[in-house]
């Protein structure tokens, strides 16, 4: 059997706990992802698609269940020790590309490296080769208002990748591109999926990444109703 590398059981999300209005997010959501799994969970907005991965990516805890991260089990880990796991397993790519605006794009890739201890030379020369693999080899010093909407998110796959996780989370990943651009990016994820083996988790409305994925999950009302190879 292929290795788990992300694995959620019973998972239960509520909002405004114990008070009238009380929502349920996600209900008794079930998740098993093998390690080089390209996986697309899709559904409306409002069926709970960004907390689940928020929960995945460990940022949010279940109200009630359990995650494991490449065998670890999340919810007997503080919060020191979830923030380790991001760092270490886990990359994030998001909608609105979450760059900091005075940053240039190397500095932006360099920034996940220097957090984790690495030094400035070899933090900058990782950055420069990731940036490189994206093909963003000349604009390494621009700012990201300096930059297309493609070019920002190339460089968001770029620090995504930047201190070699072992898991990629996709909130939207082609939400605020156009039509070129956004299969221009997906074909980036599919050839890391399927070149250098990573697993790739994304969230999305859009119908092209179906062609790309593995398999999809259809989430409505905070409950998986169908998943399916594609």
């Amino acid at each position: 059997m292929s290795k788990s590398m992300v694995e959620c059981r019973e998972i239960h999300q509520f909002y405004n706990q114990g008070k009238q209005n009380e929502l349920h997010v996600l209900k008794n959501v079930g998740l098993f992802i093998k390690e080089g799994d390209m996986i697309c969970i899709m559904g409306p907005s409002g069926s709970g698609k960004t907390t689940l991965l928020d929960i995945l990516g460990c940022l949010l805890r279940p109200t009630n269940g359990e995650v494991l991260i490449d065998g670890v089990h999340t919810g007997e880990l503080n919060e020191d020790e979830l923030a380790k796991i991001r760092r270490r397993k886990i990359g994030f790519i998001f909608q609105q590309y979450n760059l900091i605006g005075s940053f240039t794009a190397i500095e932006n890739v360099e920034m996940p490296m220097r957090l984790a201890g690495m030094s400035r030379d070899k933090a900058n020369r990782r950055a420069k080769k990731l940036l490189t693999s994206v093909g963003l080899g000349e604009r390494l010093h621009h700012l990201p208002n300096q930059l297309s909407g493609g070019e920002m998110q190339r460089v968001a796959i770029a620090r995504s990748l930047a201190n070699n996780p072992k898991i990629i989370l996709a909130d939207e990943p082609t939400g605020n591109l156009d039509t070129k651009t956004g299969q221009m990016v997906l074909h980036l994820l599919q050839d890391l999926n399927k070149k250098e083996n990573y697993t790739i988790l994304m969230v999305s409305h859009d119908l092209r990444i179906r062609k790309v994925v593995d398999k999809v999950i259809n989430l409505m009302d905070g409950k998986i109703i169908k998943e399916e190879r594609v």
